[in-house]
């Protein structure tokens, strides 16, 4: 298992974020020494002034939360991330399309994005919490046919967060063809460590700080 704090994008996401926390978000990252900082992607160029003296890296949103905009800007959006300095693009999922079983047009819009970043990494968001386990499974499927090298299971803006059930049946569905990452409600040490066990590879975590000194937090995103 690595270091706890490697297993963390520290995660500032909500519509009244402003600059002063994305500036504490990038100071705690440094100071805890976390894998990423993950934001929207108006925030990127700050991050990028924040972090390029050391190697935590940027991750950005795309479609953020609800998945539901053109393929197009989803792949402008992220491109334009890339240019500012990101390093790693979580792009949310279709999910009406999902659900309508428009598989061609779920495999395009993660593969253009894919396309759009080349080798960076894709982190595709399911939003399980809207998905039965066989859409879950279809999702899965779809996200390794169009090349994406995460499937990530929420927003934290959805009715629901991360859960044991979701993340197995990613896991048992993707195989080694993808990673994993959990996010939504993670909000203490145990809870964390739940999903480390079950081959998590990254959680994108507000409560990062609290997690890793083995506390409680009530923030979330």
């Amino acid at each position: 298992m690595k270091p706890l704090n490697k297993y963390i994008d520290h995660t500032a996401l909500k519509a009244v974020t402003t600059k002063q926390e994305i500036i504490k978000l990038c100071k705690e990252a440094k100071t805890y020494n976390f894998f990423s900082v993950c934001v929207n992607s108006v925030f990127v160029p700050l991050a990028y002034e924040l972090l390029k003296d050391c190697d935590i890296n940027i991750c950005s949103v795309v479609g953020f939360p609800l998945g539901a905009m053109d393929t197009e800007s989803k792949a402008f959006e992220a491109l334009q991330a890339i240019k500012n300095g990101a390093d790693e693009i979580d792009m949310v999922i279709n999910v009406g399309l999902l659900k309508s079983k428009a598989y061609d047009a779920i495999v395009k819009d993660i593969s253009k994005v894919k396309q759009a970043i080349g080798d960076k990494i894709l982190k595709v968001i399911l939003e399980t919490c809207y998905l039965t386990e066989d859409e879950i499974i279809k999702a899965c499927e779809l996200c390794i046919e169009a090349k994406a090298d995460f499937v990530k299971t929420s927003t934290g803006f959805g009715t629901g967060g991360a859960t044991i059930a979701a993340v197995k049946t990613i896991k048992k569905t993707i195989k080694h063809h993808a990673k994993v990452k959990a996010s939504g409600g993670i909000r203490d040490y145990e809870t964390a460590i739940q999903f480390i066990n079950l081959g998590v590879e990254r959680l994108g975590v507000s409560a990062g700080i609290a997690i890793i000194n083995g506390e409680q937090s009530d923030t979330d995103y």
